[in-house]
């Protein structure tokens, strides 16, 4: 079924609006809460037109327990932290997603207006792209010049999270792309998506967005051969732009001698090549080791790292990181969940895993196929075999949420009937 763009402005009218403006502010530092606290006011009117609506939607029973699991690892690892000032004011903060996700499972009120709401993320994902693209081709954009080493788009030069985010957010764009113009749209947007992440400098954008595409790829071969023929052709479209970059660009190309530096094969070039990753997850380890059970507490690992690191461990000698000194965050989300909520908090994770899997199970394939964009835009985020930003930091944890509301009111909206919005 093919969607009107025009009748995205229907969309600007309806009560998904507070849902759509938080990924429209999201470059621009803390203003995507404005959205939250819309999420907010809309759930109390919500009810206080229909007191019932919200315990009565199948999505929102899967979000609070989701979040429950979320937010309990958060809440168990505050009473034994190394800084209970901190983590109990994350704790305090993380309540916010509820009202942020129930609200979207409440606006979220069947397939016609999911795929409306998809276009207009979409529609936001393709600004972000156009701006990043005047600033490959320029050095500028409308949130000023790039830094020597990659490009920032619209989240500026001092905030490098264009690239993590683009690959994330990308299954929105390459979907609305297929649903508009077809198999020629999704070649032009997996092209269009492909520079702004292979410029954003970012290892773990590359990896990300690799995978969106191989699953996309995946769909639109349906056959292992033809899936083997278009993985061939998307490797050397990939090896020439990758080589065009390279020659062309000095960001790109400043990348990859860094990434290049652990073909040394020594422990020292490996860590050099991943920015000192191997000194934060060696330390990492040793945190994991003196706090098993419950971590050192969420939003602590900055707090806890001088004490597990040398002295002349690279992030306490070379790197300032807010009001700590050290690395911020294990850059690692198995790492993350283990060093600051311990054995107690991955189990929780875990929990919310499979209730999510039986989840997906159960909606059946019109369900699947409705929230088909949010699922790999959180299987991107959550891929394990990756580097990740920090999943309970204000802002990727804002993200997270959000995708997770969406993931399930689009889950459930097949099967909802339509009702009068708030």
């Amino acid at each position: 079924m093919r969607y009107s763009l025009p009748a995205l402005k229907d969309l600007l009218r309806s009560p998904l609006l507070p849902s759509w403006l938080l990924i429209a502010l999201l470059p621009f530092g803390r203003s995507a809460e404005l959205a939250t606290g819309l999420c907010v006011i809309g759930c109390l009117l919500a009810l206080r037109r229909e007191p019932g609506v919200l315990r009565a939607d199948p999505g929102i029973r899967l979000l609070l327990v989701l979040l429950a699991c979320y937010i309990g690892a958060a809440l168990i690892s505050a009473f034994t932290a190394v800084m209970p000032g901190k983590s109990w004011s994350t704790v305090l903060g993380l309540l916010r997603y509820v009202p942020l996700g129930a609200y979207a499972c409440y606006a979220m009120r069947g397939q016609l207006q999911v795929r409306g709401f998809y276009f207009a993320v979409a529609a936001v994902i393709a600004f972000w792209v156009l701006d990043a693209w005047m600033q490959m081709l320029t050095g500028w954009s409308l949130r000023g010049h790039a830094e020597p080493e990659r490009i920032s788009g619209l989240f500026g030069a001092d905030d490098p999270k264009l690239g993590p985010t683009l690959a994330v957010l990308s299954p929105f764009a390459l979907w609305a792309a297929r649903e508009q113009w077809q198999r020629p749209g999704l070649i032009v947007g997996l092209g269009l998506l492909l520079g702004p992440v292979m410029l954003s400098g970012s290892r773990a954008a590359w990896i990300g967005f690799g995978l969106v595409a191989l699953v996309f790829l995946w769909r639109e071969a349906g056959s292992l051969p033809r899936f083997a023929v278009a993985c061939a052709i998307a490797a050397a479209v990939l090896l020439a732009a990758g080589g065009l970059a390279w020659k062309t660009s000095t960001r790109f190309d400043a990348r990859m001698q860094r990434t290049l530096t652990a073909l040394g094969g020594s422990e020292q070039a490996i860590n050099q090549a991943t920015t000192g990753r191997l000194d934060i997850w060696r330390n990492s380890l040793a945190m994991i080791a003196a706090h098993p059970v419950t971590g050192v507490g969420v939003r602590d690992f900055r707090y806890a790292y001088p004490q597990f690191a040398p002295a002349n461990d690279h992030f306490m000698v070379a790197e300032n990181c807010g009001d700590g000194v050290g690395a911020c965050h294990p850059h690692q989300l198995v790492l993350e969940i283990l060093t600051e909520t311990g054995v107690v908090g991955l189990l929780l994770w875990l929990t919310g895993v499979v209730f999510a899997w039986r989840a997906w199970r159960r909606v059946g394939k019109v369900g699947r196929e409705t929230a088909f964009p949010v699922s790999l835009a959180l299987v991107a985020m959550l891929f394990p075999l990756n580097t990740h930003l920090a999943f309970y930091s204000a802002w990727w944890g804002l993200l997270f949420a959000w995708l997770l509301g969406l993931w399930c009111a689009t889950l459930c909206a097949a099967g909802k009937e339509t009702r009068h919005g708030p």
